[in-house]
């Protein structure tokens, strides 16, 4: 209960004479009017139940000989938590009301609000339903944290303490904002605070993938003259990849949302869109290029798909992409995927998994050395235990870090080693007095690692955070472990002449593709190309003349001394920051991409 004037009262009547007490519960109207000759109204006719009207119901104490004491109501009132715990059954007036229709839906399914009603309403809910009914209130409970401003403190419109919210919509749409929220740790009961850094990094997380996606889909089919059509029958690695990879996606995020898990649902569709667009496009864009149905068809069953799945995470613009993909009225009209319909395949996704995680470790260690990527190198060696299983993968492998060659080795001790740092202050309260049994098997080399990536010593599975593996390696400046610490790679990073001039040619089709799209051509249009640079860069020109021009597809390339270019041409950069200018001149438009 609580004092205070205004609310439920209670319904308590006691004696105003400790020598003679009383209490009375009243249940009913019917067993007020019976003691007190009335029910408490305002009017004089319609019942009511609030303060003053029901404390002038006054009575003399039954048990009281004398006749002085009386029957006064409790002042207090009821804790409003009590009238918003009975919202499960007061909202449809039942049992007065609405009896078949509460029978068939209580226990509620849902509830969410912050975690301060842990105490509040979560609480009395279960409290009355207990009471009441024997059973709980509802059946599953989502807590979220406190949404903070900028300035840490809780959002206030007093404070204005956070951006706003017209200017985030107008600037960077609805759907990062919605994202910001749904992705963040707020959701899992922690706090927020709410930057336009944050919300802009939403775009970038989910929205810009999933529609640079779906545009370069749009463009290069387009080019091709293609339609895109729901297919999963492609035999190509990198389609049967990306699809299995979809399939696990309907998968785990309908697993996530039937936990009420948004947080981990957003987690997923982020890492799948990392995959769409930082491998399965830029690994694919020669086969749009030249017009592969297979290649088309299989992005389009992805993007549909993945719309299906991010809509609740990401209406606007699943809406707007699915409808552009398929012509059909909304997304949101349609059924759930079903992962039944999409191949699985878990062994390729677990190789090609691994193959990125050796490009990643790969480009790594050319970003440490600033080492660009157009620039080729000439051998990557893999050295891990399961290094044979990426052998289909090697020309893969070869394309993306750029490098003349790849090696494959089991011998990972030729290469370097991993030593295990056991965490005792972690692994103490688990493990106990096991924790220096533990200890002394690490320091006498005596852990594995299994197939699953779990870290033994001393038949002890260890947890994450309980150790720490640091690879030592014979050349540290050129080796890196693989991101689950299963092997490492080893980049050759000397740059011969050859290659040297062969990343500066690519660094000139860079500059040209720039000045293609600053003019406005199509991807398909043939152009006649004019090149003004030092020496150097032209020497790399001629060298690679005929790989420029069909990159660029230049029917025509012509080379000139940078001091002869005109001033109003296009001017981009080389390694080192060395100019390039360019101008291109369309001589031939075609819809056949390949020709």
């Amino acid at each position: 209960t609580r004092n205070r004037f205004w609310g439920s009262p209670v319904p308590v009547w006691k004696s105003d004479d400790p020598a003679y007490p009383r209490i009375d519960v009243y249940g009913s109207f019917a067993e007020i009017e019976r003691d007190f000759g009335r029910v408490p109204s305002k009017d004089g006719s319609t019942p009511d139940l609030h303060r003053p009207y029901v404390d002038d119901l006054v009575r003399p104490n039954p048990d009281d000989p004398t006749g002085k004491s009386m029957m006064r109501r409790v002042p207090d009132v009821l804790d409003v938590w009590f009238d918003s715990g009975s919202m499960t059954y007061g909202q449809v007036h039942y049992p007065f009301e609405n009896t078949d229709w509460f029978e068939h839906h209580f226990p509620g399914d849902f509830i969410v609000e912050y975690i301060g009603q842990t105490r509040g309403w979560f609480y009395t809910m279960h409290v009355l339903a207990a009471a009441l009914f024997d059973k709980p209130a509802f059946e599953t409970c989502v807590s979220h944290g406190i949404v903070l401003g900028s300035d840490g403190q809780k959002m206030s419109k007093s404070l204005r303490n956070y951006p706003d919210v017209r200017e985030v919509f107008d600037r960077d749409g609805a759907d990062a904002m919605r994202w910001f929220l749904m992705s963040s740790p707020i959701l899992r009961g922690g706090n927020l605070i709410v930057t336009e850094r944050g919300i802009r990094d939403s775009v970038r997380q989910a929205v810009l993938p999933l529609w640079n996606s779906w545009h370069f889909l749009a463009l290069y089919a387009g080019a091709a003259g293609l339609d895109g059509h729901i297919r999963t029958d492609s035999t190509h690695v990198l389609d049967r990849y990306v699809l299995a990879k979809t399939h696990d996606l309907v998968v785990d995020v309908t697993d996530a949302l039937d936990r009420f898990d948004l947080a981990g649902a957003c987690g997923l569709v982020e890492d799948f869109l990392e995959v769409l667009t930082n491998w399965y496009v830029p690994r694919s864009r020669d086969r749009f290029w030249i017009g592969d149905q297979d290649a088309v068809d299989t992005l389009h069953t992805v993007l549909e798909v993945t719309c299906r799945v991010a809509a609740p995470l990401l209406p606007l613009t699943t809406e707007v992409v699915w409808r552009g993909l398929t012509g059909g009225r909304s997304v949101h009209l349609t059924d759930w995927p079903d992962a039944n319909l999409l191949p699985e395949d878990g062994a390729l996704v677990s190789a090609m998994d691994e193959v990125r995680q050796v490009c990643s470790a790969a480009l790594s260690l050319r970003k440490a050395k600033q080492l660009r990527v157009r620039l080729p190198l000439t051998r990557l060696v893999v050295a891990a235990p399961t290094a044979t299983v990426l052998e289909p993968y090697v020309e893969l492998i070869t394309d993306e870090v750029n490098v003349r060659k790849v090696e494959l080795s089991t011998d990972v001790a030729k290469y370097g080693r991993f030593e295990l740092a056991v965490n005792a202050r972690a692994a103490g309260p688990r493990l106990g007095a096991d924790t220096q049994k533990v200890i002394r098997a690490v320091k006498a080399g005596e852990w594995t690692v299994t197939g699953s990536g779990a870290v033994l010593a001393a038949g002890i599975e260890l947890q994450d955070g309980e150790y720490e593996r640091r690879l030592v390696a014979a050349d540290p400046a050129a080796t890196a472990a693989l991101p689950d610490g299963s092997g490492l790679v080893v980049l050759d990073t000397v740059v011969t002449p050859e290659l040297a001039a062969e990343g500066l040619a690519k660094d000139v089709v860079r500059v040209v593709q720039q000045a293609r799209r600053d003019a406005d051509l199509d991807v398909s249009d043939r152009i006649t190309l004019t090149v003004w640079a030092p020496e150097e860069v032209l020497a790399a020109v001629a060298e690679h003349e005929e790989f420029l021009a069909h990159e660029t597809l230049a029917l025509s390339v012509t080379r000139a001394d940078l001091d002869s270019a005109p001033a109003d041409v296009f001017q981009g950069s080389a390694a080192g920051g060395v100019p390039v200018k360019v101008a291109v001149a369309r001589t031939e438009h075609t819809a056949e991409s390949g020709a």
